[in-house]
């Protein structure tokens, strides 16, 4: 079992950055996937990016590739998402997510069993 609390999220103008972290606890041992998702009001929650459980391999959507990287501190448990030139779109509230296994190509939010909270970003124009 994976415990996720996601943070930084807020309030930033287009094209401004912002870094969004996920801390982590497991109490089952095993390497696992962290991913990030967002869901905007009345949309689906979507695959933004994910990480494998070293670092080594990352995936993301191809809305945010290229202004957007994911990259983890195992050492710290958090997993972060650093988001630049964000834009009006990019406006969800984003949640980290996580899977035990190998596999960091798998978009489908049913595939992750661990959920944190949220955190709210938003992008004005």
């Amino acid at each position: 079992q994976v415990q996720l609390v996601e943070s930084g999220g807020g309030l930033v103008q287009a094209g401004d950055s912002l870094r969004l972290s996920c801390a982590a606890s497991s109490r089952t041992p095993g390497n696992y996937v962290v991913g990030w998702f967002r869901q905007a009001p009345g949309k689906e929650r979507d695959f933004v990016a994910a990480v494998s459980w070293s670092g080594s391999l990352e995936y993301y959507a191809d809305s945010v590739r290229g202004r957007f990287t994911i990259f983890r501190d195992n050492a710290k448990n958090t997993v972060y998402l650093q988001m630049n030139s964000l834009k009006p779109e990019d406006t969800a509230n984003y949640y980290c997510a996580a899977r035990y296994g190998a596999n960091v190509f798998q978009k489908l939010s049913d595939s992750y069993p661990y959920w944190g909270q949220g955190t709210q970003v938003t992008v004005s124009s």
